[in-house]
């Protein structure tokens, strides 16, 4: 159990900000994760885990009061929230408690953070942008844990439907991507390939109707991750007064096929103007 709220001193202390690193707000975690089969569901799992009694769907970190005082104290703080809910009723847990600290305080532009949201269902996705939540999903899971999903996990529909970056995208919304290591490797062209293919390790398609194309995975990456960390005036575009972290690929990934994607290559990363790799 965190303690909270944190010691007086760290929040009343002045906080200088570096170049390079900035306290980015609050983490909170409402479950585990459904690959691991502790995530939060309101359907039970395909398959128990040794153990558990069918019908078992996971657990929630906090009971109902505790997860409305912490949002509603961070909100009051102006502490932007990071909330890892990966099952559905962990998300809807989230969902309840930041439209109760709205509702308490007024709405404004918060942007607190989804992390995860694997299983979100399609009328939680709906409720994000009238809650003014950013999802910050994870496609990737897609590829390392899709199969799994699929045979043991949640099964037909429900693992077709994982980190629906599509149906996100048809509510308006903007959303980032992130490769959460060390869970999963920390490679960010495996989160691109996922984001738009949507293939498992053997070569299924998970909900293919949930795949994006090249160019709204980039945006994913680049743009929108800098307007969720309140940082879209100085991030995330090439443009004059942008800060000019760049990588140079071995091919443009808006012109090869999209099965190719994990194949891209990075030649040179660039920070402020600086060379910090160079693969030759």
């Amino acid at each position: 159990m965190p303690i909270w709220p944190p010691a007086a001193d760290l929040w009343t202390q002045p906080i200088t900000v570096t170049p390079t690193f900035r306290i980015g707000g609050v983490k909170l975690n409402f479950d585990g994760s459904p690959q691991g089969k502790t995530a939060w569901l309101s359907q039970p799992y395909l398959k128990a885990p040794e153990g558990q009694e069918q019908g078992y769907a996971g657990y929630p970190t906090f009971n109902d009061e505790q997860a409305y005082q912490y949002i509603e104290t961070a909100f009051a703080n102006d502490w932007q929230v990071m909330t890892h809910a990966n099952g559905d009723a962990a998300i809807e847990q989230f969902l309840n408690a930041v439209e109760s600290a709205n509702n308490k305080l007024g709405k404004k532009d918060r942007r607190p953070v989804l992390i995860h949201g694997q299983t979100i269902r399609q009328d939680q996705v709906n409720r994000l942008k009238e809650l003014g939540i950013f999802p910050s999903l994870f496609p990737m899971h897609t590829f390392y844990w899709g199969d799994w999903h699929v045979n043991s996990v949640l099964g037909h529909p429900r693992a077709d439907f994982i980190s629906p970056t599509q149906a996100v995208r048809k509510q308006g919304l903007m959303f980032s991507t992130h490769h959460d290591a060390p869970v999963a490797l920390p490679d960010a062209l495996r989160v691109l390939d996922a984001t738009v293919n949507r293939t498992t390790r053997t070569d299924q398609v998970l909900g293919p109707e949930q795949r994006v194309s090249v160019y709204t995975a980039l945006q994913a990456m680049t743009t929108w991750p800098a307007y969720q960390h309140f940082e879209e005036s100085s991030k995330g575009q090439l443009k004059q007064g942008m800060q000019a972290d760049l990588i140079i690929l071995d091919k443009n990934p808006l012109k090869i096929k999209p099965v190719e994607l994990h194949n891209l290559q990075v030649l040179e990363t660039i920070s402020r103007g600086e060379t910090v790799y160079s693969k030759n």
